[in-house]
């Protein structure tokens, strides 16, 4: 008879417990490099070796973090010169206003790089369904950004009230009193310090983000902790980051996800009157909404109401900075304010391009694009096509079919916070130079390091009032 050792009472759960969590340590671990092998370390690879071989989209790619957009303007002419479908080594690209808007609207296209598989035997959806993280991403499904109908148009009916043109116009004057009580603080900031002022962290930012705060149920009190959230996951929406940046960027993503879950599960005990708490009752109300449904929708939709803004006013401070005959004319015909803003998504718009996968073959620009086939619209390009825009390059706030401009997208998957976005666009860039004529942005300014949302980090600025305000 085998001698029989038995171990002190709890040392086999003691020792099952740590090997257990070593085991799940190393799963986490491999999983989060599978998923930043295929999101980022697989198609960065590709995208190097095109652009080493001459490829203009490679070129487009790696040239992006922290560069204007308007420094890309020459590469964009390069693609329209090519035609209105360029094929490059890691997909198609197309810069036409036409061909991007038929592309966005089409049924055979959808979000994503792989073309949708029912099987799921492959062997990068495989990969990509065991990696697979249970939090919030906004490029993952159940994410609206992620998904097409009939889930799409479940879950965009829950929310698009709130940010219909008629629910948006409720908000003009609340949002007015914010975006006035931000100013009042900045002039006295200015008045007190005589330094420059970052309108970025001060102004561009907590605006639109204490507007959908209110409108939510998050409490404003989390605004700049949930802004500073906000820039590590906006580097979700990029392609090719290295390993530590995806690293950070998840952990962004993953502290945005324990608040959320934890604030979800507060208003379930106790409920407001606002959108969230509304959300939570249809999940707690039967099977109309899961958990993860729950998240990804609340989530995307708190950055919807904000991060588009963000950058619009930021990128609109600095166009009417660099072009005071524009906003001279602006003073003389206030009118025009709404068209400014949306001129001003026009030339410098927030998202730089869009991809989207042939579901089935199909047919675009006379070419024949095989199922599986990416397609990258790039938005920004689109907004400068010569044959839609006269002078297309210039800023010019008069321009009578400005809201002609792709920058919301287009079709099924356009721009939820649309209108929010124009409202408090024309609203907070109004508000500011009136309250500060003579506003003058100095230093340096910073761009955000990501690739596909397009804006800046750091605008500082030196206010400068008439001698005959009663301003000090």
């Amino acid at each position: 008879m085998p001698l029989k050792i038995t171990p002190p009472v709890g040392a086999r759960t003691l020792a099952g417990r740590t090997l257990g969590r070593t085991l799940g340590t190393a799963e986490r671990t491999a999983k989060q490099g599978v998923r930043w092998a295929l999101g980022h370390g697989l198609p960065r690879t590709a995208i190097v070796r095109s652009a080493r071989k001459g490829d203009l989209q490679g070129d487009l790619i790696l040239s992006g973090p922290g560069s204007h957009t308007f420094d890309l303007v020459d590469l964009f002419e390069e693609f329209r010169a090519r035609g209105p479908l360029y094929q490059g080594g890691f997909s198609h690209l197309a810069v036409d206003h036409e061909v991007i808007k038929e592309v966005l609207t089409s049924n055979d296209f959808v979000t994503g790089f792989f073309a949708p598989d029912e099987s799921g035997t492959g062997l990068l959806a495989r990969a990509a369904t065991w990696s697979a993280s249970d939090v919030f991403a906004p490029l993952q499904p159940p994410s609206l950004l992620a998904t097409e109908p009939p889930e799409h148009t479940r879950y965009r009916k829950l929310v698009t009230r709130v940010f219909t043109v008629r629910a948006v116009e409720k908000l003009r004057d609340r949002t007015a009193q914010i975006a006035a009580d931000l100013l009042d603080d900045i002039e006295e900031e200015a008045a007190a310090s005589r330094m420059s002022v970052d309108l970025v962290t001060r102004y561009c930012g907590l605006l639109p983000i204490t507007v959908i705060s209110e409108v939510l149920g998050v409490p404003v009190e989390l605004r700049e902790r949930m802004l500073e959230l906000g820039k590590g996951a906006a580097l979700s929406l990029d392609i090719g980051l290295d390993w530590r940046t995806f690293r950070e960027m998840e952990a962004s993503l993953e502290e945005f996800d324990t608040w959320l879950r934890g604030h979800l599960a507060y208003l379930a005990e106790h409920p407001g009157d606002d959108l969230l708490s509304q959300l939570v009752a249809l999940r707690d109300d039967g099977d109309r909404l899961s958990d993860k449904e729950l998240r990804a929708i609340a989530g995307l939709v708190f950055a919807a109401g904000f991060e588009t803004t963000v950058n619009l006013i930021g990128n609109g401070i600095a166009l009417l900075n660099d072009n005071p005959d524009q906003l001279e004319i602006l003073r003389a015909r206030p009118e025009l304010w709404s068209n400014a803003a949306d001129e001003i998504l026009r030339l410098d718009p927030p998202v730089l391009l869009t991809g989207r996968v042939a579901r089935r073959n199909s047919t675009i620009a006379g070419q024949e694009i095989p199922r599986g086939t990416i397609i990258n619209t790039v938005l920004a390009a689109a907004n400068r096509d010569p044959k839609v825009f006269a002078d297309p390059h210039t800023f010019d706030v008069t321009r009578e079919n400005a809201r002609e401009h792709l920058s919301f997208s287009g079709g099924r998957h356009f721009c939820l916070g649309a209108a929010l976005a124009r409202m408090e666009g024309e609203l907070g860039l109004r508000l500011l130079f009136e309250r500060f004529p003579d506003l003058e942005l100095v230093g340096d300014r910073e761009r955000h390091p990501t690739r596909i949302l397009r804006g800046y980090s750091h605008l500082p600025a030196r206010l400068l009032w008439p001698l005959e305000t009663s301003h000090p």
